[in-house]
């Protein structure tokens, strides 16, 4: 029971969590790409934190882009690509990460979220889940402001884990959690039935788009609604599970 209950979460924050931060324009830097490509990532306020953190992997990162750009793949290739190496660094520091900088995180995904999701119900699919259906960049879709308020989450995160207000994990805590997200759960299968199982499939969800957009967000507005401490405990939970 305990897992069945953890894993549904864990399928849900992997696909809220994931952050697109590779965006370029692709005729400019056919004219300079290196020069263009750091312009692009050195605005971007997570990527500075990466310097500062991880310096080897922050190279590393930069190399990839720019032999994939003049290799000619696409944008959204270029992104699946880099992404998971993006958010595998970012669940670790969630672990760290003091409440408050964990919750607006979250926040700030489940924004970004919905905001896709006025745009079509497509595309806030396809963001959630993009090895179902491609993803989507939601740099192409979403206003300026938005897109940085999500990447200053991050980078506050990512910072605040390294911080005097470092956090650390206790059993208590986990314990705490799996508690806290059975009730969650519970109503959200009283109100969706057998269709929250899609949240765990979400390749059986094509057609259903909208539900299961739906059901990501409900899941995590109730998760968003519980004490701080309560709140960051779940999200930490969740991702703890992704190692």
């Amino acid at each position: 029971m305990k897992k069945t209950w953890i894993r549904i979460v864990v399928v849900a924050v992997v696909a809220a969590a994931v952050a697109f931060w590779v965006y370029f324009d692709k005729q400019r830097l056919q004219q300079d790409p290196e020069q263009q490509l750091d312009t692009t990532l050195n605005a971007m306020p997570a990527w500075q934190v990466l310097k500062e953190q991880e310096p080897a992997l922050q190279k590393r990162i930069r190399e990839q882009i720019l032999t994939m750009q003049k290799a000619g793949e696409s944008e959204q290739h270029i992104i699946d690509v880099i992404q998971p190496q993006i958010l595998s660094l970012q669940m670790s520091r969630l672990q760290y990460a003091p409440d408050a900088n964990v919750v607006e995180y979250m926040k700030a995904n489940m924004e970004q979220t919905a905001a896709i999701q006025k745009v079509s119900d497509d595309a806030c699919f396809r963001f959630l889940y993009p090895g179902v259906k491609g993803g989507v960049n939601p740099m192409r879709v979403l206003d300026k402001p938005m897109m940085q308020r999500r990447m200053q989450a991050d980078a506050d995160m990512m910072r605040a884990a390294y911080g005097k207000n470092r956090h650390t994990v206790t059993p208590e805590e986990r314990a705490t959690a799996v508690a806290d997200v059975r009730p969650i759960m519970k109503e959200l299968a009283d109100k969706y039935g057998e269709a929250i199982q899609l949240l765990q499939t979400p390749e059986q969800a094509v057609g259903k788009e909208k539900l299961s957009c739906d059901m990501v967000q409900d899941m995590w507005a109730k998760v968003l609604k519980l004490p701080e401490p309560k709140a960051a405990g779940v999200i930490r939970l969740a991702v703890s599970e992704l190692d």
